[in-house]
């Protein structure tokens, strides 16, 4: 037999596997998914609210242009006046970094989940190991990630010079603008630029995170012994199982055969099989199985009624019918009410006692 640690893991990985990598931090994430969502909506917002704040910065330096006397004055060192203009600056950008926060937690929340967990983090004498280092840094995954970057680079440099060459016709007015006019302009070839490097990355992100996916389902797989192994981990070896059943089995006989003395009849085939009967009319509706068995069972409830006097009744097809139908503790069917009437008159005769 193979050794289990060289066994090709083909299996899926089983619940428990992927719960347990998820509290150890192995989950399926693509952080370029992360960082192409914050820049594409976070340029998204400068580009929305580029008016306004534009507006707003050109009303702060008019203010202080008109009053830079004053100014001076009241602080010459422009401590404060740098630090309220700083406060101002925090204040309008807010929204740009409560909307990139936002996505962020949002974001990575799509991706894993809610989950809390520092296990990923816990230091680990291994990751000290040059050796596992230097061999990570040569693996078949840093290839790919090189290769990765290369591609991805390339894809972004030449959207990013597509995006300007469409612009080179507009280059040449640039002379003949005011300030003002070539900031609006530059500012919107940047944003423009901007959000359209944002779109590719974000295209490449989630092509990033679907390979990452799929690198996770990879590492997390499972051999069929390791299956076997969870399994018996989880619900017990089929040895211990199938022990705990027989405990279970004799238990429940054992209070079997403690319920027999206080039957009124036992039905028998006559060596085969044997029922013992109960009817208490005050509670019961009909008569009940106390206890059945057969072979070896129905001899030890055949000895019991004799030594605590309980009338022993061959019946070959009520016995065959009660075994069948019946089970411990339930009451008899209707079909078989007349016979077991008759039987338990039969029984109360001789006993002295009247069945209503």
């Amino acid at each position: 037999m193979a050794d289990q640690g060289f066994q090709e893991r083909t299996e899926k990985a089983t619940g428990r596997r992927r719960r347990k990598a998820r509290e150890e931090g192995q989950v399926a994430k693509s952080m370029e998914l992360n960082s192409a969502a914050i820049l594409l909506l976070g340029f998204l917002s400068i580009y929305m609210m580029g008016p306004f704040l534009a507006k707003e910065a050109m009303h702060i330096m008019r203010y202080t242009m008109a009053n830079a006397p004053q100014i001076a004055q009241a602080d010459v060192t422009f401590v404060k006046v740098i630090s309220d203009y700083l406060i101002k600056f925090l204040i309008l950008l807010s929204p740009i970094f409560i909307v990139v926060a936002v996505v962020a937690f949002g974001v990575n929340v799509t991706q894993v989940g809610f989950m809390v967990t520092t296990k990923s983090i816990e230091p680990k004498l291994e990751k000290l190991d040059m050796i596992k280092g230097l061999k990570k840094f040569v693996s078949l995954k840093s290839l790919v990630q090189l290769v990765r970057d290369s591609i991805k680079l390339f894809i972004v440099g030449f959207v990013a010079y597509k995006v300007i060459e469409g612009e080179f016709q507009s280059f040449f007015l640039l002379p003949d603008m005011s300030v003002s006019q070539l900031a609006t302009r530059m500012g919107k070839l940047a944003l423009v630029l901007s959000l359209k490097i944002g779109a590719v990355i974000l295209i490449i992100a989630v092509l990033d995170y679907l390979y990452q996916r799929y690198e996770f389902e990879k590492s997390i797989r499972m051999s069929k012994q390791e299956i076997k192994d969870e399994y018996k981990d989880t619900e017990g070896s089929p040895q211990i199982k199938s022990r705990v059943r027989q405990i279970q089995r004799e238990m429940a006989r054992s209070r079997m055969m403690k319920a027999v003395p206080l039957a009124d009849v036992v039905v028998t085939n006559p060596t085969h099989l044997a029922v013992a009967l109960k009817y208490d009319q005050a509670e019961m509706k009909a008569p009940y199985v106390l206890a059945k068995g057969e072979r070896l069972i129905a001899e030890r409830i055949k000895k019991l009624a004799e030594e605590h006097d309980i009338p022993i009744v061959e019946d070959k097809p009520l016995a065959r019918a009660l075994f069948k139908m019946c089970d411990i503790g339930q009451m008899i069917p209707a079909n078989l009410y007349r016979a077991v009437a008759e039987l338990l008159a039969y029984v109360y005769k001789t006993k002295g006692k009247v069945l209503s």
